[in-house]
């Protein structure tokens, strides 16, 4: 017998939050929308978002832990969410009027612009855009 090879589709990245509220809110802000919440009634621990072709979940670290079993440690900055933009400063300035930590004001590197915030969680969120040349 065969082994059939298994097909990955649709990935998505999931962020375990200890700021659960304030993580989901930064992230609509940035204009992500829901399409799906765990529980469907009640308080929500876990919501799954898009934003065109990119899907990211968020999942309360404390209840959605216990909930499934799993042992995660938050720590760390291994990972980062990048975010194209058509004008780095703008959103960058948006971010941080709205609470956002700066890691690293905007800066031209190559042809682009970046910056970098954090999230509610510490996440660091990488902010670009092309260069007009």
């Amino acid at each position: 017998m065969t082994a059939t090879k298994a097909i990955v589709r649709d990935p998505m990245v999931t962020l375990y939050a200890r700021n659960f509220t304030e993580t989901l809110d930064f992230y609509r802000r940035l204009g992500f929308q829901e399409k799906f919440r765990y529980p469907a009634e009640g308080t929500p621990i876990h919501i799954e978002f898009r934003l065109e072709h990119f899907e990211l979940a968020v999942v309360d670290f404390e209840k959605g832990v216990r909930e499934h079993g799993l042992n995660i440690e938050l720590g760390g900055n291994s990972a980062e969410l990048v975010f194209w933009t058509d004008d780095t400063d703008a959103l960058f300035n948006q971010l941080v009027s709205e609470g956002a930590p700066v890691l690293s004001a905007p800066s031209d590197f190559l042809n682009l612009r970046v910056a970098w915030v954090r999230d509610p969680d510490a996440n660091p969120v990488h902010i670009v855009a092309h260069r007009a040349e």
